[in-house]
């Protein structure tokens, strides 16, 4: 496979235009294109015969939409193919505010979340930094139209969650340099403040993360509120604490300045009782952070059932009683296989 150019910024652009005995501006034009969602051959700012050379160790363009799915709620699901026949899953979600874009970090996981389909085939390979911005360059291109109704940015997408297929923190050194590749002033110039970041809590990563100076949304996948319960179906508990993550999550804040989240799937039978809502409201309360509750998407490979909406509500009403910021995920997308992995694990079924 070829490498791309999405995963080189600006100023690594310009020294390998210099390299190739190119006017600097080229790389200028090279980026704009690129960052337009462009496939290498459609700059028509560049010669041709620039292109010709571009594309002989360059993918002229790393990622098609290979299925597109719409929701009758009007969200957007992607079936991402790379130029190795690799494929990942992508969610467009529309708000009043603006397009928020569920992206990919990894082909497959080998996290092993009993909940989550992404980890039915296990870790193929991680994406590159370019790779992954690529699936907001098209989706940005495809909605171009779109752009003009989202403020002065000009782009479609406006909002970013790392909550797709794989692990971030699995992946850190591609996911970090992709954070600094997109919030890049002469780039996409998005606000790390607009982008979530969701992992199931490997904790040296997220004292990594907290020293880079990149104030993204923190998001945790707790799903429980003992070690042992969070074992059953996450088998990183093993590995890090409920206390370790905690902690993480306060290094975090105190670096930062940005609030954190938890993720909270309510299992039936498993973790969502009166006594899991007051557990977990003893174990939060007067932390600066946010329970965010989802509805779990039945995985037809596991035997793990979702909770009907009225015990939901409950649940929720039990944690804001108890003094806790919560609040219950809309469900979106549930007629399009909206939950990560599961339109990957069809496509790979059929």
């Amino acid at each position: 496979m070829k490498k791309i150019l999405q995963d080189l910024s600006l100023g690594e652009l310009e020294n390998f235009i210099l390299s190739l005995g190119e006017k600097k501006f080229r790389a200028k034009q090279l980026y704009e294109g690129l960052t337009q969602g462009k496939a290498v051959e459609d700059i028509s700012s560049l010669p041709k015969s620039l292109k010709a050379r571009l594309c002989e160790e360059y993918e002229n363009m790393p990622v098609k939409i290979k299925a597109k799915f719409v929701s009758s709620d009007g969200t957007e699901k992607y079936l991402f193919e790379y130029a190795d026949g690799n494929v990942v899953e992508g969610v467009l979600m529309k708000y009043k505010y603006g397009y928020t874009q569920c992206v990919s970090t990894q082909v497959g996981c080998r996290m092993g979340c009993k909940f989550c389909a992404s980890t039915l085939n296990g870790l193929l390979r991680n994406l590159t930094a370019g790779e992954i911005l690529s699936q907001i360059l098209i989706v940005n291109a495809l909605h171009k139209a779109d752009a003009a109704g989202q403020g002065a940015e000009k782009r479609a997408v406006t909002n970013v969650v790392l909550m797709g297929s794989g692990e971030p923190l699995d992946n850190y050194d591609e996911v970090v340099k992709f954070l600094r590749l997109i919030s890049a002033e002469d780039g996409i110039g998005m606000s790390p403040r607009n982008i979530s970041l969701s992992t199931c809590g490997i904790v040296p990563k997220m004292y990594d993360l907290a020293k880079e100076g990149l104030p993204v949304n923190l998001t945790v996948s707790l799903h429980a509120t003992d070690d042992v319960t969070r074992a059953r179906v996450m088998p990183v508990a093993k590995a890090y604490t409920i206390d370790d993550i905690l902690k993480a999550c306060d290094y975090y804040f105190q670096k930062t300045g940005r609030r954190y989240y938890f993720e909270y799937t309510l299992i039936a039978g498993e973790n969502c009782d009166n006594e899991h809502a007051d557990a977990l409201v003893k174990l939060l309360k007067g932390k600066p952070c946010h329970v965010n509750l989802i509805r779990l998407n039945e995985v037809k490979e596991r035997d793990l059932k979702a909770l009907d909406d009225k015990a939901a509500y409950r649940f929720l009403g039990r944690l804001e009683k108890g003094g806790l910021s919560a609040t219950l995920r809309r469900q979106i997308g549930v007629d399009i296989g909206g939950a990560c992995g599961q339109l990957r694990a069809q496509y790979l079924g059929e």
